[in-house]
């Protein structure tokens, strides 16, 4: 948006002679200069670019020549541009199944078949690897589908799927009828039932094999998932909720990835404690919700029951002891507290001996926090990939000793893992007033990585003042804006630029201004960025600080920008290129629209401390309107540098230019442009 002003200040120039009988020489270094232009142009166009202009056709010619992962990467970028087509995923498919990944193809067959229902040679396939890999259900039903459609292939597969299951089904009820009424047999049965899709029996087997064996989560998850199946949904949220909160890890989070995404209500606990009742971690949970209803009466009759079956459980014997104590039962919570004193959890026995107003007993050097095995498991669940069971041993950890602030660490690392950076950021925020100065550091720095992607509020600022030899004056440009990051397809935003110069304007009769010399007070609204796009539009109006006058300011447009290679803060040197495209609309301008194209082309090199890139520029700009002024193009070298002794968003740009005018026949120009550029987010 600043570049506005700057094309139509530079259109003021000292006039430059065309002397000295060079004019054969202007025609050659003219020809050389759309020559370069055009390969900047060129360069950009390939950095704005996002994929080859045909992947389907390199995709083809890489499988012919048995070039697969070439041939898979082309038929990813067709489907990209094409996803309705089902001929391109059936032959990524058959590339997939090339290189032996066949739950890949299966997913490619399985997508195909959704977009071409009636196709029958895809629903072949994908019945086949379904079979393959352990969906004798979903291979069923398809060959059984294809069958009654007479066709003889699927009606031998089905034939073949289908007699073993009824078979080895007739064989478990045999067994069980004869006596064999232990888990194993229930739980055959049932999986064999379930494969052919004798829901019902599947159901019955699952639960009698659960009851037999509660310890076996995963049969409570399985019957949860068919609950939910036979329409039975408040049974099956029941038993999910269940197997969610109980001791085994891997059934926890299959029974979490099927639940609701919502936090279970108290009816839900209780139906899910009437299938479960010895279910120590669900109960306990239930009665902490109740705590925070307020409903205390309820939480302490669910923290009865748990100190009454599980008499180890000295946390929920504490609260209760603090529940009776509270309301004045101290007779009801002395014996309470008293199990915990007399238990081996140091800091709960602390906690009663301050209720109790007792002198608090220091732990041992060599004695680890109450909170290990809750941070050891955690731990444990992390490097298993179990994220959701890392978060409930974090939470329970940080329960017993809330001022941990590795825990918090741990816990935002764990969210931000799970791609729940709000969440991530309150932790990390909290963190970094850590005492450890590790901890402190590394949440600090974790913060403020989140934070432009979490404020409501975000504030950015940037400045570019910048010399140029042509006009011998100093120009400047800046903006500071900020924006309402509401969860909509727009956000508004407000925003205060600067465009001025040192000079001012050339001549005393009728003088020529060479920038706006304006601060521009206006609001607007822009979209996110999506892959480097961004649409904007603002109205607002723009204070003369020479002219002294007030003149509305109306703008918007869009603007793109797309870079490849090693950026001027990549790890190591290599070559980049650059591009940026804007295209704006400008009342102040005759309501001019104006499109900006600037190109770089160029080498990184360097140490990281004082990293510089050398390339060279090619810019062009046009407008609706054909004025003068604002059709031109630039082409010439630049260099830009960083330095430890300015901030990490900033660098010094020194940019040699030869200019020419396409609208018009004024004479070329050559410029220097030098600037610093400075920007950042708060």
């Amino acid at each position: 948006m600043c570049w506005i002003s700057r094309h139509r200040s530079l259109e003021i120039r000292r006039v430059e002679s065309w002397e000295d009988g060079r004019c054969g020489g202007t025609i050659h270094h003219e020809r050389m200069f759309r020559m370069c232009l055009t390969l900047l142009l060129l360069a950009g166009g390939l950095a704005l670019a996002e994929a080859p202009q045909d992947p389907l056709a390199r995709a083809y010619e890489a499988l012919r020549v048995r070039n697969y992962d070439t041939a898979i990467e082309g038929f990813l970028q067709a489907i990209q541009a094409s996803p309705e087509k089902a001929s391109i995923h059936k032959d990524l498919a058959y590339a997939y199944l090339k290189i032996g990944e066949n739950e890949l193809a299966r997913e490619q067959f399985r997508i195909a078949l959704e977009i071409e229902p009636a196709d029958a040679h895809t629903a072949m396939e994908y019945a086949y690897l379904c079979y393959e890999g352990g969906e004798q259900a979903q291979a069923r039903r398809i060959f059984d589908r294809l069958r009654r459609a007479s066709n003889a292939a699927a009606a031998q597969a089905f034939h073949n799927v289908d007699v073993p299951l009824a078979t080895g089904i007739a064989r478990w009820k045999e067994a069980i009828r004869l006596g064999a009424d232990n888990f194993s047999a229930h739980f055959e049965l049932a999986r064999l039932a379930e494969q052919r899709d004798e829901l019902e029996l599947a159901a019955r087997e699952y639960e009698r094999a659960w009851r037999l064996l509660p310890s076996r989560r995963t049969v409570l998850v399985n019957l949860g998932r068919l609950w939910m199946a036979l329409g039975r949904e408040e049974d099956g949220r029941a038993a999910l909720l269940a197997a969610s909160r109980g001791s085994e890890t891997r059934a926890a989070e299959m029974a979490r990835e099927l639940m609701p995404d919502r936090y279970p209500y108290v009816p839900e606990f209780r139906r899910a404690l009437e299938l479960d009742p010895s279910n120590g971690e669900l109960r306990r949970e239930l009665a902490y919700l109740l705590l925070r209803m307020d409903r205390q009466a309820e939480a302490e009759r669910e923290f009865q029951i748990l100190t009454d079956t599980v008499p180890d459980d000295l946390l929920s014997a504490t609260q209760l002891g603090f529940l009776r104590y509270a309301r004045g039962d101290r007779d009801g919570a002395q014996p309470l507290f008293e199990r915990v004193l007399a238990g081996k959890d140091n800091d709960l026995a602390n906690r009663v001996r301050a209720v109790l107003r007792l002198p608090q007993v220091l732990k041992a050097r060599d004695e680890p926090p109450a909170s290990i095995d809750a941070r050891i498991m955690a731990e444990r669940s992390i490097k298993a990939g179990y994220l959701n069971d890392a978060v409930k041993y974090l939470d329970q950890a940080l329960e017993a000793d809330p001022s941990d602030s590795e825990v918090m660490l741990r816990l935002g690392w764990t969210y931000n893992m799970l791609h729940r950076d709000r969440l991530a950021y309150d932790w990390f925020r909290l963190a970094r007033g850590s005492g450890d100065p590790r901890v402190a550091a590394e949440a600090g720095q974790a913060w403020r990585n989140l934070r432009p992607a979490n404020e409501t509020f975000r504030t950015t600022v940037w400045l570019y003042p910048m010399y140029s030899t042509r006009w011998r004056d100093l120009f400047s440009y800046g903006q500071v804006k900020t924006e309402w990051r509401i969860p909509f397809p727009v956000r508004p935003y407000a925003s205060l630029r600067f465009i001025g110069d040192t000079e001012g304007a050339i001549g005393s009769i009728n003088p020529i201004f060479l920038s706006e010399s304006a601060f521009i007070l206006a609001v607007g609204l822009a979209t996110p960025t999506w892959h480097g796009i961004t649409g904007w539009a603002e109205a607002g109006s723009a204070a003369g600080y020479l002219s002294g006058h007030m003149l509305p300011d109306y703008r918007g447009g869009i603007s793109a920008a797309r870079s490849l290679g090693h950026s001027l803060r990549a790890e190591a040197p290599g070559w980049f290129a650059g591009a940026t495209l804007d295209g704006i609309f400008v009342s102040r301008f005759g309501n001019d629209f104006l499109v900006y194209a600037q190109s770089r082309l160029g080498y990184t090199l360097g140490p990281a401390a004082v990293r510089t890139q050398v390339y060279w520029n090619g810019n062009l700009t046009i407008d609706t309107q054909g004025q003068d002024w604002a059709n031109f193009g630039e082409a010439g070298p630049g260099v830009r540098i960083s330095s430890p002794v300015i901030p990490r968003s900033a660098y010094f740009s020194v940019d040699v230019l030869w200019g020419m005018y396409t609208a018009s026949w004024r004479p070329p120009y050559r410029d220097v442009r030098i600037g610093l550029w400075y920007a950042f987010t708060r």
